[in-house]
Order: C-alpha cells, then structure tokens, then sequence
C-alpha cells in the first residue's frame, strides 16, 4: 500500500509578522522577482523557523515545487499579518500617506474616526495610483476596522495605521525607540524653536532629527532622513511645523 503523505505543516500558527516575513524573504528573493528557487527555498523555510522560535522536523516536506511565490507563500502568516503584506502592495510612499492623513487628521490628534476610514484609504489608493473598486475598498475597511479598533472607541492612531505601509516606507518605525515623554518634546521644541515663534522650519527639522538619531546611537543614513523628513513635512503648513503636528510623531502620547 502506498505510504501516506504527510500532513501539512500547521504554519498557519506561526507568531510571524509582516515585517518579518520581508526582511527574511527579501535576503533570499535576491534579484527582486517575486520568486524563490530550487534549494534557496529550504534555507529560506528553516530561517522561518527560527523567527518563529519553533523547531519544525522534515523541513524537507515543504519543499513542495522549486519556485514558490511571495502571494501564494505569505499563506503561512497569521491572517491579520497577511493582509498587512498584501495590502502593502497597494500603498504608496510614506509622504502619501501623511497627505492623506493630514487631510482626515484635522484637529492634529494623531488619530482619525472610524467613519472617516473608508474615506482616508481611498485617497491613500488615489494618491498611489491604485484602481480599486467599492466592494474592494468595502473589504479593506472593514479588515482595518476589525484590526485597529479593538475598543470599539471609533478612533485609529497614527502609529498602528502606520503598519499599512511597506517596512521600508514605515518613517514611524524609525522613532519607536526614543518617543519623547511630553515634557522632553516640549524642551527640545524650545530648543529648536530658536526665534520662539511656535513652530519650526525644515532646516531646523533637519538638525532635531539628527540630534536624536546621534542621542540614541543610530546611523542618520542621508537618504533615509531625508525621506522622513520629507513625510514629517507634509504636515506642516506651509513649511511650518507647529508643536501639534511633531507631537504626533515623536510624542509617546499625542495630546488628547
């Protein structure tokens, strides 16, 4: 009798985020094509296994075909974090999105209403030039509704709906590790509000951001602050970044 084939191996449990799965896919998928092939993919598996910190025998099981795609491999993710990397597909840059979210954002709060959501992605989509249709942008919203609003206040932050954008775009990430306790925000405003005017310029934008990158001993690559920098501008008016607007970015808690 012929033997059995073994079951599928339950990744679907994996505690792997969206970011995860780029940074290990991105180090086998090389040249970029959307495909990993022949034994790269056993290495790129077991590297799997190891972010999610649990060990998985027969590895060779998985090695089901010889070129395997980002869409159909993403699978493995848990549901919340596959729509992430999926949805990331449609998403433009990071200055877009802070466009679209200055418009919804009016009282600079850090945080948009849930009935603005649908509202706010379809200008994201527009901005990205990306073709939706309204069952499609139905879909995305209630998808997000479901992952952001867990209190069901009617309210999503800045910070979370950041996760909608590629890894690579994400500029909030960037300043996780040093948010600024109210009064440490309001020193280094001063600070850098040299003629006290109430706001700063990007100039002035550009040297804070340095200073912190240098404070916490991380590298200020040149095209990456300029990159944020950029998407922190955008919400500034008119090149004049208030207190209210670079709270919401480097604050630990935006003002309610």
């Amino acid at each position: 009798m012929a033997n059995k084939a073994p079951e599928p191996l339950p990744f679907h449990l994996a505690e792997l985020t969206a970011s995860q799965f780029l940074d290990i896919w991105n180090k086998f998928d090389a040249d970029g094509n959307g495909c990993i092939e022949g034994k790269e993919l056993e290495h790129f598996i077991r590297e799997l296994e190891l972010a999610r910190k649990s060990a998985v025998s027969h590895v060779q099981y998985c090695v089901c075909s010889l070129i395997m795609l980002k869409t159909s491999l993403a699978q493995i993710l848990p549901t919340e974090e596959n729509f992430l990397l999926c949805f990331r597909q449609f998403v433009g840059s990071s200055a877009e999105f802070m466009a679209a979210w200055r418009k919804y954002d009016t009282d600079r709060s850090g945080y948009i209403e849930a009935n603005e959501l649908k509202g706010f992605l379809s200008d994201l989509l527009k901005k990205a030039n990306r073709h939706y249709d309204d069952k499609k942008l139905n879909e995305y919203t209630q998808t997000i509704l479901k992952m952001f609003d867990l209190n069901g206040d009617g309210k999503l932050g800045l910070s979370e709906m950041a996760r909608l954008l590629p890894v690579q775009e994400n500029f909030l990430l960037k300043f996780q590790n040093f948010k600024l306790s109210a009064e440490e925000f309001e020193a280094i405003f001063t600070y850098y509000d040299k003629d006290g005017n109430g706001y700063i310029d990007e100039h002035e934008l550009d040297a804070l951001l340095r200073d912190l990158y240098q404070k916490h001993k991380m590298v200020a690559d040149p095209q990456n602050l300029s990159s944020s920098k950029k998407s922190i501008m955008v919400l500034s008016d008119g090149g004049k970044l208030f207190r209210t607007e670079l709270e919401i970015v480097l604050c630990k808690d935006p003002s309610v």
